[in-house]
Formats: C-alpha cells, structure tokens, sequence
C-alpha cells in the first residue's frame, strides 16, 4: 500500500528465499537473511552490501552453504579458481 507522496507504508512486506525464490512466510523462524559487504583491494568496506534471504526449508536440508556459495558466484563476490 502507498501513501500519499508516493511512499511504501504496509507494515510486512514478504521476503523471497534467494535461492529458491518462494515467499518467506511471516511466522518461518528458520529464515535467515544475511548482508554480504562489498570491500576494496585493502579491504575496507566501501558502504554497498548484498542482502541474501535463504528459508528455513533450505537450512534445514544442508544446502544454504552450497546455495550461497553458487549466489555468491552469481554476483562475482566468490570464485573457484586454483
């Protein structure tokens, strides 16, 4: 729901896994939602982050660590070179 000027004002707004794309229900207290900061050469964080929503179905089967290893990938943040 928008306000007036044009603002989002609902109280809950759903979150996505971001592996599997479903809906986080409200009441899932498996859910975990992480911040992935961006860093220079001298690692120093530079102010931009990545927001990474994984469910608890996924965590609970063992796969958010592969999960976020290929989401990581997929952004460029992580690679698998020798």
């Amino acid at each position: 729901m928008q306000n007036d000027e044009g603002r989002i004002v609902d109280l809950y707004l759903p979150r996505k896994c971001s592996a599997t794309n479903r809906l986080i229900p409200a009441k899932e207290h498996g859910a975990v939602q992480l911040n992935v900061a961006q860093v220079d050469e001298n690692g120093t964080y530079s102010g931009e982050f990545f927001t990474f929503a994984l469910a608890g179905f996924i965590r609970q089967r063992g796969e958010s660590d592969a999960c976020l290893n290929r989401l990581l990938y997929e952004k460029g943040l992580l690679t698998f070179s020798k």
